[in-house]
């Protein structure tokens, strides 16, 4: 079959490199631009561009993928089916039909949990312990297209929203040749999506990486997982003699130290090599830390530079916008 890839980001690499083994034809490489128009930031430099460059397969790069002008270059590829994996633009139903068999694409999720763009983010956060990789026949709905092959895969209790990734994008590459074989010899089974049990995992912004220090201590936890490689965890440190600091903070465990009704967010410790903090539940111990404009430092490095004081607070610049926050607290 004459097949298109479609795709951007690094989960997309195994995929695109496997179609090269398949014995179809990749007929072009569809990207998104290394600078967008009217003065919007430009996105890092695709990982994609080298592996079809190394394999003499054009590159098409359009701003937007739904115009009349980016589909008439699509039909002229004469492709059977477009492979989409981690592109960054949602297809209309008029793209997909630039193709013979439409499209399909490969999702980091066990659909039709997490629809949307960072679904091993958020099943990191949320504390799952399983999550998987579903190929599906796409529809105009984001992630909503009856699903054509399916694995599921645990969740290592530490491993990080970048570990996990790597290891569903190589996954996902071995699901998605044998549904392109399965398309070819028209024995496709395709299973269709109960939207009832959907759920979302929507882009991860900036603000995704505060810490909430009233959340139980393990989820706290799980966010510093989820949060890698980016927008990573951060909170303020309130020094008793200065402004506040905002501290990027690095692999977190959850501790079972009791700390009767000290406020979350209240340092329970600072000594050595040990900065325990107050959660909502439980008590959070702080491993690495990267001040505002620093490196990032071991606790211990961090505490010999650093006077941070039983009872200082971690959490939002104002404390104001954490409403149990400034009551008649103890440590």
């Amino acid at each position: 079959m004459r097949l298109v890839m479609m795709g951007t980001g690094p989960f997309a690499v195994p995929t695109f490199r496997g179609l090269y083994d398949t014995g179809h034809t990749v007929v072009t490489l569809v990207t998104q631009p290394l600078a967008r128009k009217r003065g919007r930031r430009p996105i890092a430099v695709s990982p994609l561009r080298a592996i079809a460059q190394a394999h003499g397969t054009p590159i098409f790069d359009p701003d937007n993928v739904n115009t009349t002008d980016t589909q008439a270059r699509l039909v002229d590829c004469e492709a059977d089916l477009l492979v989409v994996c981690d592109y960054g633009q949602i297809l209309s139903a008029d793209t997909l039909a630039t193709s013979r068999l439409g499209g399909v694409n490969v999702h980091g999720s066990l659909l039709p949990k997490y629809r949307g763009a960072a679904p091993v983010n958020w099943a990191i956060y949320h504390g799952d312990t399983e999550t998987g990789v579903s190929i599906i026949h796409m529809t105009p709905r984001l992630d909503a297209g009856p699903v054509i092959a399916q694995q599921r895969v645990p969740i290592g209790p530490e491993e990080t929203a970048d570990q996990l990734e790597q290891r569903l994008s190589e996954i996902g590459a071995q699901l998605v040749g044998r549904a392109v074989d399965s398309l070819e010899a028209g024995r496709t089974e395709a299973v269709p999506q109960d939207s009832s049990l959907a759920s979302k995992a929507p882009r991860l912004k900036k603000t995704d990486g505060a810490i909430d220090w009233s959340r139980p201590a393990r989820a706290i936890k799980n966010q510093g997982r989820a949060m890698q490689p980016w927008p990573k965890t951060y909170t303020f440190w309130h020094r008793s003699d200065g402004v506040p600091l905002r501290l990027i903070i690095g692999p977190i465990s959850a501790v079972d130290t009791p700390h009767g009704d000290a406020a979350p967010g209240t340092v329970l410790e600072a000594s050595d090599d040990r900065l325990f903090v107050a959660a909502g539940e439980g008590t959070v111990a702080l491993e690495h830390i990267q001040p505002a404009g620093k490196r990032l430092l071991s606790v211990e490095e961090f505490l010999r530079g650093n006077r941070v004081c039983r009872g200082n607070l971690f959490g939002p610049e104002k404390l104001g916008d954490q409403g149990t926050w400034g009551g008649n607290h103890t440590v």
